[in-house]
């Protein structure tokens, strides 16, 4: 169950970023500055922390909610995150980032983190930490998550972007979700 609680979140949300606001965001981020290593550096502390926070307060619900009662509302949460991966995500013109004083290591934890409030990979990751019930874990798992997708992001830039077809990535991410939800409402959680 522990190495499941890695491995899990840390597919669940490398599928699920693709497109996201926050990779479009590293887009963003590395053709402003021209600088990888700072940016990534950026993306993984703000992730860690951002992630960090959502995994206890997933482990919180846990612990307040049980039985029946707490299988459905996670199953439940996890159908309504498979709905909302098929949504197209784009930045919008208020999450672009604005010329920075500060340098694109801070520029880009500042932005990571507060874009990733209320993200749908900050959501999944209250939904499995109340899962798996392993802060550490799931949180280590979301954001290898979210580097996985983010750093190719930085790396190539926008010429990858344009090649990945988001419709079945997508696709895929909400299936995902859908299986985790099924599993959920069918099994107790252990």
């Amino acid at each position: 169950m522990i190495l499941e609680s890695l491995l899990v979140p840390t597919a669940v949300v490398a599928i699920a970023e693709i497109g996201d606001k926050t990779q479009l965001l590293a887009l963003l981020l590395a053709v402003r500055f021209r600088a990888p290593v700072p940016i990534i550096f950026g993306i993984l502390v703000a992730t860690l922390a951002n992630h960090a926070v959502a995994a206890v307060v997933g482990t919180l619900v846990a612990d307040w909610l049980s039985g029946d009662w707490f299988r459905w509302g996670l199953g439940a949460s996890f159908l309504l995150m498979a709905g909302w991966a098929l949504i197209p995500d784009k930045m919008d013109e208020d999450d672009a980032p604005k010329p920075s004083r500060f340098g694109p290591f801070l520029t880009t934890l500042v932005a990571f983190f507060f874009v990733e409030i209320g993200d749908k990979t900050q959501i999944a990751t209250v939904a499995l930490a109340a899962r798996y019930d392993q802060i550490v874990m799931v949180t280590l798992g979301t954001t290898l998550g979210m580097m996985l997708a983010n750093v190719p992001a930085v790396l190539v830039g926008e010429a990858a972007a344009k090649k990945v077809p988001l419709v079945w990535v997508r696709t895929g991410a909400a299936l995902i979700f859908a299986v985790l939800g099924g599993v959920t409402l069918l099994w107790p959680v252990v």
